[in-house]
C-alpha cells in the first residue's frame, strides 16, 4: 500500500485555495481581509508552507469563497491527511522538514543523476555507513540510525506498484572506493542486480562523454500520478534539501537530465560496464 504524502496534500490544498482566490479575482491581501484570516497564514497555506492547518481558517475561507459542501469537505480532508505522520517523521533529524521520503512516498516516476555516489535508493548498508562516516570517527549508534533511515527509504522499490526509476550515474561513482574494495564490490554487484528489475533503468555516464549539463551536481526529479500534482526537483545540500517546483526550474532540470541521459551509455552497455568494474575489483584482491 502506498503511503500518503503530507507534503503533497499540503500542496494540493494550496492549489485549491489559490485557485479559489484567483477565480474570485482577489489579491492575497483582499482575500485575507475578507475571510478574516491573517495574510501571512493564507500566504503560507497557498504555498504549502503552513504546518498548522486550522479548521477555523479553512471554514472562514470556505465561507468567504462560498464553496460547495463537497469542496469544503475536500479542503478539510486534505488538511487532515496533511497532518498524518509518515514513517520518516521519526527520522526528522536525518531528513529535515520537507523530507525526500515524503515526496518519494507517492512518486510514480523518479529520475536521478548522481555524479559522485551510488544513488541513496540503491545503496547497500555497508556502503551507506561508509558514506556517513566520511572518514571521520563517529559513534556507531549514530551511523546505525542514518543507515536504518536510508534502508527504510528503499522499501518503495519493493512495493507492489513501485515507481519507475531511472538513474544516470557518473563513471566516477563506480570507481570511488567507498568503504574499501570488499564494500565497493558488494555495492556494484547489488547495483547490477537492481539494474535488471523491470521498473529500474541504470545508465552509466562515462568520462569519455566529456562535458554535460549535470556538472553542477546531483538532483532528482519526481513525478506523480495525479495531474494536479506537478513534478518537483529535489536537490540536496550539505545542510538541507530543496524542493524546486517552478516551471522554469523544472524546465532547466528536465533539460539537464535529458542531456546526461542522452550522452550516457545504454542500459545494456551500462550493465556490461558495471560487471567490468566488479571484475576489475576482483583482480585487485
Amino acid at each position: 500500500m502506498t503511503q500518503k504524502s503530507p507534503n503533497i496534500r499540503r500542496r494540493r490544498l494550496g492549489h485549491v485555495l489559490r485557485g479559489l482566490r484567483e477565480e474570485a479575482g482577489l489579491t492575497l491581501d483582499a482575500a485575507a481581509k475578507g475571510a478574516g484570516v491573517p495574510r501571512s497564514t493564507l500566504g503560507r497555506m497557498e504555498t504549502a508552507e503552513a504546518r498548522r492547518l486550522r479548521n477555523s481558517d479553512l471554514n472562514a475561507l470556505a465561507d468567504f469563497y462560498q464553496v460547495s459542501s463537497e469542496t469544503r469537505e475536500g479542503m478539510h480532508g486534505l488538511a487532515r491527511e496533511a497532518k498524518e505522520r509518515g514513517w520518516w517523521s521519526k527520522y526528522k533529524d536525518v531528513f529535515g522538514e520537507r523530507a525526500l521520503p515524503d515526496w518519494e512516498a507517492e512518486a510514480t516516476a523518479i529520475r536521478t543523476f548522481e555524479p559522485q555516489l551510488i544513488p541513496g535508493l540503491f545503496q547497500t548498508p555497508r556502503y551507506a555507513a561508509a558514506i556517513f562516516r566520511g572518514g571521520r570517527v563517529t559513534a556507531d549508534e549514530n551511523i546505525e540510525r542514518l543507515v536504518e533511515a536510508r534502508v527504510n527509504r528503499q522499501q518503495i522499490l519493493n512495493r507492489i506498484h513501485p515507481p519507475r526509476m531511472t538513474a544516470v550515474i557518473d563513471e566516477a561513482a563506480l570507481h570511488r572506493l567507498v568503504g574499501g574494495r570488499e564494500v565497493m564490490k558488494e555495492q556494484l554487484v547489488h547495483l547490477s542486480h537492481l539494474a535488471v528489475r523491470h521498473n529500474i533503468d541504470v545508465q552509466v555516464l562515462p568520462y569519455a562523454a566529456g562535458e554535460h549539463l549535470g556538472m553542477e551536481g546531483a538532483f532528482t526529479i519526481l513525478e506523480f500520478s495525479e495531474p494536479r500534482d506537478t513534478p518537483i526537483v529535489f536537490v540536496e545540500t550539505a545542510t538541507t534539501g530543496l524542493a524546486l517546483e517552478t516551471p522554469e526550474e523544472l524546465d532547466a532540470y528536465n533539460l539537464a537530465f535529458s542531456n546526461v541521459q542522452g550522452v550516457a551509455l545504454s542500459t545494456s552497455l551500462s550493465a556490461t560496464f558495471i560487471d567490468e568494474a566488479v571484475t576489475a575489483l576482483e583482480r585487485q584482491t
